[in-house]
Parts: structure tokens; C-alpha cells; sequence
């Protein structure tokens, strides 16, 4: 089940890292938009549109790369955090539900609950 959960941990920071990236390009879009046109008007609603979107999609974005890392780190914490974003995740047709679903099925799973009920722990080591 670790494997599983390393790639929980993965594809949230996937996601996340995916979204940072939406955003810089949803910025730069919007914004430049607004400066081909010329008009100072049109610049500064472009600007102030540009950066209400990209700021929301950033903010959605890092509670996965966060939860991720907590995961990868076996934080109790992280996996209270991605079994919220996974629900939310569900409402992301196609690749959010799968990742949703998948997401929910290894963190409700018995033995990943088990690597979560003592204290936090260091992640374990990679055996090669």
C-alpha cells in the first residue's frame, strides 16, 4: 500500500504543480490581452481580471502540492488534507474523478490508516 500512497502523494503534487502552472498562463494571457490593446482602460481591467483568476487557481492549487509533500512525509495532518481534496476532486470530470476515486480508495484503505495512527514519521527510505 505505500506505493500506492507514494503515487497518491505524486499525482497531488502533479496536479498542484499543473495548476501553478494554469495559473502563470491564464496571467499572462488575461493581462496581455489587455496590453495589445493599448488602452490604459482595457489594461487595467485585464490586470485586475488576470490576477483575481490566476490568484484563485493558485490558492486551489497549493493545498495539493502541500498535501503531497505531507503525504510523501507520512504527516497524519496531510492525509485528512487529500482525502478533502480528493472528494473536491471528484467534481473534476475526467482525470479529477479518477484521481479522486483512486485518492479516497488508498486513504480509506485499512493498512494505509494503520501508517497513519502513531506519530509522525520520516518517510521511509528507498530500497533499490
Amino acid at each position: 500500500m505505500e506505493k500506492h500512497l507514494t503515487l497518491v502523494a505524486a499525482l497531488n503534487i502533479g496536479f498542484g504543480a499543473l495548476g501553478v502552472l494554469i495559473a502563470t498562463v491564464v496571467f499572462i494571457a488575461v493581462a496581455g490581452g489587455g496590453m495589445l490593446s493599448g488602452d490604459p482602460e482595457a489594461i487595467t481591467i485585464t490586470l485586475l481580471v488576470a490576477t483575481a483568476i490566476s490568484a484563485f487557481i493558485f490558492i486551489v492549487s497549493l493545498p495539493e502540492i502541500i498535501g503531497g509533500i505531507g503525504l510523501l512525509m507520512r504527516k497524519r495532518w496531510a492525509r485528512i488534507l487529500v482525502l478533502i481534496i480528493a472528494c473536491i476532486n471528484l467534481l473534476e470530470v475526467p482525470f479529477g474523478t479518477l484521481v479522486g476515486i483512486y485518492s479516497i480508495w488508498v486513504l480509506i484503505n485499512e493498512e494505509t490508516v494503520k501508517l497513519f495512527a502513531g506519530p509522525d514519521r520520516p518517510a521511509p527510505r528507498v530500497r533499490k
